[in-house]
């Protein structure tokens, strides 16, 4: 017999630890290889680590609710291999819930995490948990723990992350404003208003005029990244009205044929996809990252496409390589993401990776919208409802007037890399390939 650290696996690009939400095992039970032990969040998703090495449960290293760095033990594994204790690699874990996945290029000071492969302790005479880097930073800036109690933390269940202390030392850094001071008008009270204020800390309405609703786990971790990507790049936004009208009436003539053959409806997605595909081949710049001064071209062309959650809340899984696929590879892509995301069963892989984004606000019957970019990525298109509007159309006799099938596209991009030039005519060449859609078109 022989006792196995299992460790906090890595689930994904950036992601230094992991909390502990359940353990689905207790000690004494037996388990088998790549079964589920316990779950995981991270700012990423919430994950089913499954078990490296089959044997019993003998120690459980990290408790419910503890925040652990990547590579640190969080249990010991009796097995029946006379070996003595070794750290063992788990397999990729499988994700069960998802939330939004950008991954945020920091424009902050590039700390170093030392010790980052201890589990996260909690500081005697402290009130939480800090991670490595987080007390690493706090050494280097001189801030006491009294001063790190105090920061409001945007991590998990309230966790200060790195971004959290670097936002204190900004305002730190600011000299405190003077208010002048002004004498108090003779012979004035003020009575207090029976009314309670509204806090964002409370619970509830005493008077019933308002609900106060916490926001969950995933949607402060969307909040959050949607909150960084304004930080981190300009947007701007730009607007194109596409003519549709062969790409439905093509569509129409071949979605019968293609659920026979493939047992897939034949949707819009990813017809629009493969042109986003066609313009970044035609502007490479479009398919790029920031990195500090550099500029990273990404040669691989990795699509994400914004999915919307059965709960309100979304996620981008990514077509990797979208290039490389025809029309019916793309619509295979788009179903099996679509509805294993829905099922919750998408893993890790499926939702990193991406160059630049698609979100179809025209599934809400949106016409257009302003979308946010998903960092690192530089670019996102936004697709609009697909309405009948009359339209001139330019014939071989003369102009005349029809009802046309027209969609907004609204791309937004960052004005940091992108000029209006570059994002212009890159929305605009998308158009170009949607409105000189083949009719004749064979799909298989």
């Amino acid at each position: 017999m022989a006792l196995k650290e299992m460790v906090m696996p890595k689930m994904g690009e950036s992601v230094m630890e992991g909390t502990i939400l359940s353990w689905l095992k207790q000690v004494g039970d037996k388990i088998e290889q790549d079964e589920s032990v316990l779950e995981v969040a991270t700012d990423k998703v919430d994950t089913e680590v499954p078990a490296p090495f089959a044997g019993t449960l003998k120690q459980i290293l990290a408790e419910k609710g503890k925040v652990v760095a990547v590579g640190s033990p969080i249990a010991l594994i009796e097995t029946s291999v006379s070996e003595s204790i070794l750290t063992e690699t788990p397999v990729q874990p499988t994700v069960v819930q998802h939330i939004q996945t950008p991954q945020v290029t920091p424009t902050t000071p590039a700390y170093t995490s030392e010790n980052t492969s201890n589990t996260v302790v909690q500081e005697k005479g402290s009130k939480k948990f800090y991670s490595p880097l987080v007390l690493n930073i706090a050494r280097q800036d001189n801030i006491s723990f009294e001063e790190l109690d105090k920061i409001q933390g945007s991590g998990a269940t309230g966790r200060v992350t790195k971004n959290d202390v670097v936002r204190y030392l900004e305002t730190r850094k600011q000299p405190p404003l003077v208010n002048p001071v002004v004498a108090a008008p003779q012979q004035t009270s003020v009575t207090p208003s029976t009314e309670p204020t509204p806090s964002i800390n409370g619970t509830r309405s005493i008077s019933g005029a308002y609900e106060i609703i916490e926001m969950d786990r995933m949607r402060r971790m969307i909040a959050d990244r949607m909150l960084e990507s304004k930080r981190i790049a300009p947007h701007v936004t730009s607007f194109v009205e596409a003519d549709v009208t062969n790409i439905v009436y093509w569509r129409n003539r071949m979605k019968n044929e293609f659920m026979e053959k493939e047992s897939a409806a034949l949707t819009f997605t990813p017809i629009f996809i493969e042109a986003v595909v066609k313009a970044i081949k035609d502007y490479p710049m479009m398919n790029v990252s920031v990195e500090g001064d550099t500029i990273i071209v990404k040669k691989d062309i990795n699509i994400g496409m914004a999915v919307a959650l059965p709960n309100g809340n979304l996620i981008v899984p990514v077509i990797k390589n979208a290039d490389q696929l025809n029309i019916v590879g793309l619509t295979k892509k788009v179903n099996d993401f679509a509805k294993r995301a829905r099922a919750n069963k998408l893993n890790a892989d499926d939702i990193t990776g991406g160059t630049y984004t698609v979100s179809n606000v025209g599934s809400f019957g949106n016409l257009m919208g302003t979308p946010i970019i998903v960092q690192p990525q530089s670019g996102i298109l936004a697709l609009g409802a697909v309405v009948k509007k009359p339209a001139v159309i330019e014939t071989a006799q003369g102009d005349t007037l029809g009802i046309r099938h027209m969609m907004f596209l609204s791309h937004s991009y960052d004005h940091r890399v992108i000029d209006g030039s570059l994002g212009g005519m890159f929305v605009r060449r998308v158009a170009d390939y949607l409105e000189n859609f083949d009719l004749s078109r064979k799909i298989f």
